[in-house]
């Protein structure tokens, strides 16, 4: 590193002398001075990865709006406005894996609009998203709590898109939370 007793070209030098001998034990060496970071990306891409594979990872995550959104949320869908469960005797301490909250939600006629609302758009607009050069995507989906609608919802949008996008994770953020996951 440069400092007071090093320029910057006599740091430089100094570093490609110490990596002299960890890049004589390399099998390919790829020149990055005048790629910017997508064209080095994409290099790396044709030399790594198999042709035909390029994917991204989407993950479609419930959450509490209670404790914030997630940070690496790509699209944020908010299901405060459906029927909640907690509201309901003996559903309180269920979570959307229940059947009992999965039966209280499927009799909903909001709950199957908006269902197929947010699925239309994801259908529509993740393999866009994919086909951008996104690595992962990540779809968030709010309630209050993070426990039924949002759990729900989560569950239905992944079952129902799991053909199409390929590769998809679900992740429930409030339940992993409280140890019910």
């Amino acid at each position: 590193r440069s400092s007071n007793h090093r320029s910057l070209e006599e740091a430089i030098a100094y570093e490609r002398e110490l990596l002299d001998q960890l890049a004589s034990h390399a099998d390919l060496r790829l020149d990055t001075s005048s790629l910017s970071v997508h064209d080095l990306r994409e290099a790396l891409r044709q030399r790594f990865e198999p042709d035909g594979e390029r994917t991204s990872m989407v993950l479609i995550e419930s959450f509490a709006f209670k404790h914030g959104v997630p940070l690496d949320a790509d699209l944020v869908f908010d299901v405060r406005c459906l029927p909640n469960p907690h509201w309901e005797t003996g559903l309180r301490d269920m979570t959307g894996l229940d059947q009992p909250v999965i039966e209280f939600l499927d009799e909903q006629p909001l709950v199957e609009a908006l269902y197929l609302d947010i699925y239309s758009f994801l259908l529509r607009w993740l393999p866009e998203l994919q086909a951008s050069d996104r690595t992962y995507v990540t779809v968030a989906i709010g309630c209050t709590g993070g426990q039924h609608r949002s759990v729900y919802m989560v569950e239905r949008l992944s079952a129902a898109l799991h053909e199409t996008l390929g590769q998809l994770q679900t992740r429930h953020r409030e339940l992993h939370r409280k140890g019910r996951l």
